[in-house]
């Protein structure tokens, strides 16, 4: 019994040193955690609250729909639909690498691919979405949308992108997307709401009404959880759709010089004489605008920026050609408005015209024989508008040729617009430090040396002289249509003409005489463009033949030995119907040679498709 009692104080002494143990051990864990919830609550506190709010509120950009785009007669050239655009939140893509691996298999793509898209976009905050892809198929929305809790930060986003329904038709005129770049970004007002990753207009109609069409983006505040992903949207604000804008362009008649120009490198330009409206604008060859939207190829870019014949360019505002013979309307005009010569003026052309120690043929090797005003533009004698620019001088022409639109801005509302060039004997002392010589006077009497001209303002010149003597400023637009439909629809800044256009104080007994020899070009028995006549319209036009490189006084060009981008280029202006124009063309085919034989048949086509003439 006695042993027993101390068995039993033994155990209770050795219980109750566990159990003061195990209070010790709870009551030092227990002040841990207090500590720390003080150091927690009391001291960092603020700061936790300030990072959770900052973690678990995000506020989220709603991109608006951009507007749509029309032609002149209402239908849809350019329209939006869906896409899925793929978006990563740096700071909630934890581990950053381990997740860029695995989005890469499923996209069956490089990891560096993806880092290198983030590189690129460092100046966004690690809390804003960046855009990885754009467009991505159906098949890897399902992948990624399955994978999504192996993916932080990972997003997979519906928004509206841009569709050219017609591909290449009018890609010049109506431009393309692209992404902004850090330059473009840097340059925006803060109010229009640009972020890094949005798409802008970057060409034509796009680039130059973007505001317009872009609309206001929306937000919202949304809470998410720690892979970033949204558990409840707090509040949103919705987008504004951009306005809808509609054109003065026909797509059919676009279509139409489009198939006309197939393969060549050529420019058109239609434009409407009495109002100044594109009717349509072609710089051959073409590309398809999607194709920027999801991101150039190599190969895509190489091709784009390696081709000879410059599909980039707009070459009927931006191209700078030498006018050749279509300037003889400016010479005739100036040499009759300044007396220097009249309807009656006749001047022999034997095929040469001797001046100086030089001898300036002729097109027309054996010559034309005896002209007037009325027959040397019909038959493009080029001995009549030597001797007419040498009477004039260099400076009486420069002055007539700006008047008409030539060597200046037409103003038009596409970006990129060259200005050409029209020389002055001033021009030539300032950028050369040589006086003018009188026998480049005779060069540019009939359209070649220094003259630089685009397609365009061609197309404004013969919209002038089909007009009575109104030179317009071109218009792209009809009308704006804004988004609100309770709004009405305004018209067009530009239909405002009295500005942008002037009057050229010419006598209507000069514009006459001048019309009478464009109307001889296609009409009369020896007119350069005769092959051109359209049964049951009267077309008035002037081709031109414009030289690439010079050759020596009297060597004959011979087509077999000169490469083809050394050959000429081939010009062909026009207006129809003669008596009541409705249609002006400009035409150039780049290397064409003869405007007779390659140029005029196009302004005909387009004007008998315009005009609805059979045959």
């Amino acid at each position: 019994m006695r042993n027993s009692f101390y068995i039993k104080i033994e155990d209770r002494e050795w219980y109750r040193r566990r159990l003061i143990g195990s209070i010790i051990i709870v009551a030092g864990a227990f002040l841990v955690i207090i500590v720390r919830l003080f150091q927690l609550q009391a001291i960092e506190g603020a700061e936790y609250r300030r990072l959770s709010e900052h973690n678990c509120i995000r506020l989220q950009s709603i991109p608006p729909s951009r507007g749509l785009i029309y032609d002149a007669n209402g239908e849809l050239l350019v329209d939006n639909r869906p896409a899925f655009n793929l978006k990563i939140v740096v700071k909630d893509a934890d581990p950053l690498e381990e997740t860029l691996e695995k989005l890469a298999a499923l996209l069956d793509t490089a990891p560096e691919e993806l880092q290198e898209t983030l590189k690129n976009s460092r100046s966004v905050p690690s809390y804003q979405p960046v855009l990885l892809r754009q467009d991505i198929d159906r098949d890897a929305v399902a992948a990624i949308e399955v994978n999504s809790f192996d993916l932080p930060g990972v997003s997979v986003e519906i928004e509206p992108r841009r569709q050219y329904i017609f591909g290449d038709t009018a890609a010049h005129f109506l431009g393309y997307m692209g992404e902004i770049n850090e330059a473009e970004l840097k340059r925006q007002p803060k109010e229009l709401g640009y972020r890094s990753g949005d798409l802008m207009g970057k060409f034509g109609v796009e680039r130059a009404f973007d505001g317009f069409l872009r609309g206001k983006p929306g937000g919202r505040q949304v809470e998410v959880n720690a892979s970033g992903q949204v558990v409840h949207v707090l509040q949103e604000i919705p987008a504004k759709p951009g306005g809808n804008i509609y054109l003065t362009l026909d797509r059919r008649l676009q279509q139409k010089a489009e198939e006309l120009t197939q393969e060549i490198a050529a420019v058109v330009v239609v434009m409407e004489p009495n109002r100044g409206d594109i009717l349509a604008m072609v710089s051959s060859p073409s590309f398809d605008p999607n194709i920027f939207l999801g991101g150039l190829s190599n190969s895509q870019w190489e091709y784009l920026i390696g081709h000879p014949y410059r599909p980039l360019e707009n070459k009927a505002v931006q191209g700078e050609y030498a006018p050749a013979s279509t300037y003889k309307i400016v010479t005739a005009i100036a040499g009759l408005e300044e007396g220097v010569i009249d309807e009656k003026t006749r001047i022999f052309c034997p095929g040469y015209y001797p001046f100086g120690n030089r001898v300036f043929r002729c097109w027309r090797r054996g010559g034309h024989g005896t002209m007037d005003v009325k027959s040397a533009l019909s038959q493009s004698c080029d001995v009549y508008f030597y001797q007419v620019g040498q009477k004039l001088g260099v400076d009486r022409l420069a002055a007539y040729a700006k008047e008409m639109g030539l060597g200046q801005y037409t103003d038009i509302s596409l970006d990129r617009e060259s200005q050409g060039l029209i020389p002055t004997a001033a021009w030539k002392r300032r950028r050369t430090g040589i006086p003018w010589m009188e026998g480049e006077t005779l060069s540019l009497a009939i359209g070649q040396g220094y003259n630089l001209v685009t397609p365009l303002q061609m197309a404004v010149l013969t919209s002038a002289v089909a007009n009575g003597g109104r030179v317009l400023k071109p218009r792209i637009l009809s009308r704006l249509a804004p988004a609100d439909p309770d709004l009405p629809a305004e018209a067009a800044p530009e239909m405002e003409q009295k500005e942008a256009e002037h009057y050229l104080e010419w006598s209507r007994e000069t514009m006459d005489i001048v019309r009478e020899g464009l109307w001889r070009v296609v009409n009369g028995t020896r007119g350069t463009a005769r092959v051109s006549r359209l049964e049951g319209v009267e077309i008035c036009g002037k081709t031109g033949t414009g030289q690439v490189v010079s050759r020596k006084t009297g060597e004959k060009e011979v087509k077999e030995n000169v490469p083809a981008h050394y050959r000429a280029h081939a010009w062909f202006v026009a207006y129809a119907p003669a008596q009541a124009p409705k249609i002006a063309v400009s035409v150039l085919v780049e290397n064409g040679e003869h405007g007779s034989s390659t140029a005029a048949p196009i302004a005909r086509e387009l004007i008998r498709h315009y005009l609805k003439v059979d045959g």
